[in-house]
C-alpha cells in the first residue's frame, strides 16, 4: 500500500460516533480484516475450541483428530444456532448442535442427522461447516470474512527478523481470555495505543522506566512503539524489582533484555513484546461509542520463581498504565461528541496516528471528510 504524504490533521471527530460511518467500517474494513482467534496451543488436544464473537460474526477454531487445527462459522447448517459455547471448551470427537443435534465431525464435515427428523435424502456432503479463511502466524490463528488485505506475514514482515528470538510459536497461554469494556469508538482506543506524546504527560510509571527512550515508526500495514527499559533503579518498588529480573531472560541477546516493544497491525490488533512475556490485544468494535478490548498473556514455559516474580511485576505495572489509558481515552471521547471540536492538528513525531488515519481514509474515502456526508 502506497502511503501519500504527511497526514497535517487527525481524523474527524464524527468518525468517532457517527452510525453510519460505523456501518461503512463493518462492510469496507472489518470483513476483509484478519481478526485472532486463538493461539494454536489454546486447542492443544482434538476437540479442544476457541470462539470469537465479532459485529455478529461468530467464529470457532478447533483441534481436529488429525491435529489440524481449523477455523470455521460458528452457527450449524440447519437452522443457524450457535454451536460452540463459552470463549474455550473440549467437544469430544464430535460438535453437536442444541438445537436439533446434527453433528460434526472435528473437520467441519456432517456426520449424523437424527434419523426422526425426515431428512433421509439430505446430502451430507453439502452441508459441512462454513470455512473461513485462516493463517497461522509464529503460532497465533487468524482468520477472515473476505479476501483483501496482504498475509499477516506480509503484513508483518518489516519485524520479523527481530520478532523471530521470542519464539512466539512455544508459548504457552498465561491465564484466560479477559474481556475488558470500554464506553468509546475503537479507533480511540488503537489512537491512543500509537500515540507517543501522552507517554511523559500521564503515564509516571511507564516515563521512569522507559527514561525518554520511547520512540514510533511506521510501516505499511503495521505500526512500532519502543522504549529500553533504564539501568537507573526506579524509585517505585515493583519497577525497580522488575528492572532487577530482566537478566533472567537469557533467551534472548542481551540488548534485548530490557526492550519492550510494541506492535499494532491494521486494524485493530496489537501484540506487547516484553523479555518476560507477549500481551495479545483486540480492540473489538461492539458499537459506535463501544468497544471491547480482548486480551491475554502468552509465556515460555519457565517454571523459575525469578520468571513468575517478573510476569506479576509486569502485570502490575501496567495495570496501572491501563488504568491511566482508560480515563484517558474516555476523556477523549467525551471530547469528540461536543460541537466544537472537528480535528487537530498532528505533529511531525506523530507518525503511527498519521499512518493509521491514511490506512482508513484509503480503505473509505468518506473518512477524509471533516463532516458527516448528508
Amino acid at each position: 500500500m502506497d502511503l501519500p504524504q504527511r497526514e497535517t490533521h487527525s481524523l474527524a471527530a464524527w468518525l468517532y460516533s457517527d452510525p453510519g460511518f460505523f456501518a461503512l467500517e463493518r462492510a469496507r474494513l472489518f470483513r476483509q480484516s484478519w481478526q485472532v482467534v486463538c493461539h494454536v496451543n489454546d486447542v492443544p488436544e482434538p476437540g479442544d475450541y476457541h470462539t470469537l464473537d465479532i459485529l455478529g460474526e461468530k467464529y470457532v477454531t478447533l483441534r481436529g483428530a488429525d491435529g489440524t487445527v481449523r477455523s470455521f462459522h460458528n452457527v450449524c447448517r440447519h437452522r443457524a444456532a450457535r454451536l460452540a459455547d463459552g470463549h474455550k471448551g473440549n467437544c469430544g470427537h464430535r460438535l453437536v448442535c442444541p438445537y436439533h443435534a446434527w453433528s460434526y465431525g472435528l473437520d467441519g464435515a456432517l456426520k449424523a442427522v437424527p434419523v426422526w427428523q425426515g431428512f433421509k435424502d439430505l446430502d451430507l456432503s453439502a452441508h459441512g461447516l462454513f470455512p473461513l479463511d485462516q493463517e497461522i502466524w509464529h503460532g497465533f490463528v487468524f482468520v477472515r470474512l473476505e479476501p483483501g488485505l496482504p498475509s499477516v506475514a506480509e503484513m508483518m514482515a518489516p519485524y520479523e527478523d527481530e520478532i523471530a528470538p521470542y519464539g512466539f510459536e512455544t508459548m504457552v497461554p498465561q491465564g484466560r481470555v479477559t474481556l475488558r469494556p470500554r464506553a468509546v469508538n475503537w479507533k480511540n482506543v488503537a489512537d491512543n495505543y500509537g500515540d507517543a506524546l501522552h507517554i511523559p504527560v500521564a503515564h509516571p510509571g511507564l516515563t521512569r522506566l522507559l527514561a525518554g527512550s520511547y520512540r514510533v515508526e511506521a510501516q505499511p500495514w503495521v505500526d512500532k512503539m519502543t522504549g529500553t527499559v533504564t539501568g537507573r533503579p526506579s524509585s517505585n518498588w515493583a519497577e525497580r524489582a522488575y528492572q532487577s529480573l530482566l537478566s533472567n531472560f537469557d533467551h534472548l541477546a542481551e540488548e534485548q533484555r530490557r526492550v519492550w516493544n510494541y506492535y499494532r497491525l491494521w486494524p485493530n490488533i496489537a501484540f506487547d513484546v516484553y523479555p518476560d512475556q507477549i500481551d495479545f490485544m483486540q480492540f473489538v468494535p461492539v458499537s459506535p461509542t463501544e468497544t471491547l478490548i480482548r486480551e491475554i498473556a502468552y509465556v515460555r514455559p519457565d517454571p523459575r520463581r525469578e520468571v513468575r516474580a517478573a510476569r506479576y511485576l509486569n502485570w502490575r505495572i501496567n495495570r496501572q498504565v491501563n488504568a491511566e489509558d482508560t480515563v484517558l481515552i474516555g476523556r477523549v471521547q467525551q471530547g469528540m461528541m461536543t460541537d466544537r471540536y472537528v480535528k487537530g492538528p498532528l505533529s511531525p513525531d506523530e507518525v503511527c496516528l498519521a499512518s493509521f488515519a491514511r490506512r482508513l481514509k484509503a480503505a473509505i474515502p468518506e473518512a477524509a471528510l471533516d463532516h458527516p456526508p448528508a
